[in-house]
């Protein structure tokens, strides 16, 4: 029996949904060379973290094994396997933007949500995440919230953006 053969027997047991949508984003590639690398990005990118059902599906459609995959998605540090939060919060901590200030933002941000470093929060609500660089240098120290570039950014201002951000959740929700 064939490594794609167990595949697709073990892809049974699993939701559909995730599946499917894997399957359309590796279809959807446009690049001429297709490799491990950019089916992993391309599934990241349309799922925002990488399930084990993905990685399965990109094994078949790359004729690789599991840990093939495997291997080359763990390589790599800014994939997810975990389903992100609801809201991304990164900072900058490139030299530029450390020399600016970011060091002080960074450890006040991870203080205001409790949390020992880069991570999620309890609660679901902000994943955490330090960047090398998010190349606004001139505009330093920068600081991507929901993927909008905040630059000239200041630690209550962060703060402030990231408080709107879980309240406007909580509204959604009916919280209070």
């Amino acid at each position: 029996m064939t490594t794609q053969s167990k595949s697709s027997n073990i892809s049974d047991s699993y939701p559909s949904d995730l599946r499917e949508q894997a399957r359309v984003a590796l279809k959807d590639q446009k690049s001429r060379t297709i490799t491990v690398l950019s089916s992993l990005l391309a599934v990241h990118d349309e799922l925002g973290y990488l399930p084990i059902e993905a990685l399965e599906e990109i094994s078949i459609f790359t004729n690789s094994s599991v840990n093939e995959v495997w291997s080359v998605a763990s390589f790599y540090p800014n994939f997810r396997f975990t389903p992100p939060a609801l809201h991304s919060v990164e900072i900058c901590w490139g030299p530029t933007c450390h020399v600016l200030g970011a060091q002080q933002i960074l450890q006040g941000v991870v203080q205001h949500l409790g949390l020992e470093g880069e991570g999620d929060t309890d609660d679901g609500e902000i994943s955490l995440k330090y960047n090398t660089c998010l190349g606004v240098c001139p505009h330093a120290p920068a600081v991507s919230i929901d993927h909008r570039l905040v630059g000239h950014a200041s630690l209550a201002g962060v703060i402030d953006k990231i408080k709107t951000l879980i309240e406007g959740s909580k509204n959604k929700q009916g919280g209070d």
